[in-house]
């Protein structure tokens, strides 16, 4: 036991283990394991947290040797033993991968180890299969039935491709500052007071604050981002209606843009974000006046990522927005400051995706074209 092991816990790995100790559903040994490395990540020698944990300094060596030269799974889990056999043959395990990949029983709404367990156990003839059997054979397939990624699946049509085919050839473009490329979307964001004033941090002690808090209401964040220059504008409203949409894009062209011949605006496409929404807030030759100098071009219906402005939102809500904001004029001061030196460091971004990286990528979702055909046909 020459070799030092230094355990270093991230945040997520952290919360992990404090909701495996908390639980009450784990292994007794799995408990122990991430106690010993929670106490390690809190500093304490291999003799401390022997004591704490209840075990044997050799199983804190281990342990935290798992975790340095594995990772969090192989800290948690059991070691292979000379002599043991698995649980389950080859076509128990297919079986159970089989299962967790299927719809799960009536009235329950996905699969829990616990139910995978017993789906097992009477598809098969064991009597009984833990649970930590069922995770360790899932962990090893890179299964987790228990969750779900949400995302939109999008039908890459000959529709669908032109318009992403424009919109990337937007960006690509030489900058002309009489026909700037701006990219537009809104964020809806909530209202956040605190209910008692937050602690400040000190050495030895993060900041803290209370669980509970009030809600004073929502804003929307209407957010412009020039593809081509280091310059975004943040604005903040009540409402994301087609009137406030048409007051963002008269003052697209009027204050912020006066002197361009043409704004080329890049949006998704929301049921505000039409030429309709500028006839219903002004008189009929103000929304001509704005739309001569308006050019919209549409991202593909479930392509959002396409438009480059909901990168910057992103960087908004991380860098700005995180936190709770209690009132409508410290959320617009925050905001303005964040754009103000967002625009004072020329931040931009480095968009990577073209046309051709597209036809490379893409290429077999592309809709498949039909050749006419060269024989001339009989007079």
């Amino acid at each position: 036991m020459n070799i030092r092991y230094i355990v270093e816990l991230n945040e997520v790995e952290r919360t992990e283990l404090r909701s495996l100790v908390a639980g009450g559903k784990a292994a007794v040994r799995e408990v122990k394991r991430a106690q010993i490395l929670l106490a390690a990540d809190a500093g304490r020698g291999d003799e401390e947290v022997a004591a704490i944990v209840g075990v044997g300094t050799s199983t804190v060596y281990r342990t935290k040797r798992r975790f340095v030269e594995g990772s969090l799974e192989d800290a948690l889990s059991e070691e292979a033993r000379p002599g043991s056999s698995r649980k389950l043959s080859g076509k128990e395990e297919a079986l159970l991968v089989a299962t967790a990949c299927s719809a799960p029983p009536t009235g329950r709404a996905r699969w829990t180890l616990e139910l995978l367990a017993d789906a097992i156990v009477q598809l098969t003839d064991h009597d009984r299969i833990s649970r930590e059997t069922v995770r360790r054979r899932l962990a090893e397939n890179k299964l987790k039935p228990w969750r779900k990624d949400m995302w939109c699946i999008p039908k890459v049509d000959g529709e669908y491709v032109a318009r992403m085919e424009d919109v990337l050839d937007l960006y690509a473009e030489t900058p002309d500052p009489g026909r700037p490329v701006v990219s537009f979307d809104e964020s809806p964001t909530q209202i956040i007071g605190e209910v008692r004033l937050p602690i400040s941090a000190k050495p030895g002690q993060l900041e803290r604050y209370d669980c509970e808090y009030r809600r004073n209401g929502t804003a929307n964040l209407f957010i412009f981002l020039n593809v081509h220059e280091p310059w975004r504008h943040v604005k903040v409203t009540d409402h994301r209606a087609a009137v406030d949409f048409a007051e963002c894009m008269r003052d697209l062209v009027d204050v912020h843009y006066p002197q361009a011949d043409l704004v080329r605006v890049v949006l998704d496409n929301l049921s505000t974000h039409s030429a309709g929404a500028l006839y219903q807030a002004f008189p009929p030759q103000e929304a001509r006046r704005i739309l001569r100098r308006l050019e919209f071009h549409y991202t593909p219906k479930h392509a959002s990522w396409l438009n480059m402005v909901e990168i910057e939102i992103g960087v908004l809500r991380s860098q700005c927005i995180d936190r709770r904001i209690g009132d409508r004029a410290t959320l617009e001061a925050e905001v303005a400051a964040w754009e103000q030196q967002r625009n004072a460091e020329l931040a931009g971004i480095n968009w990577m995706f073209t046309v051709e990286k597209a036809r490379e990528k893409l290429g077999k979702a592309y809709p498949s074209t039909i050749t006419a055909s060269s024989t001339p046909v009989a007079a």
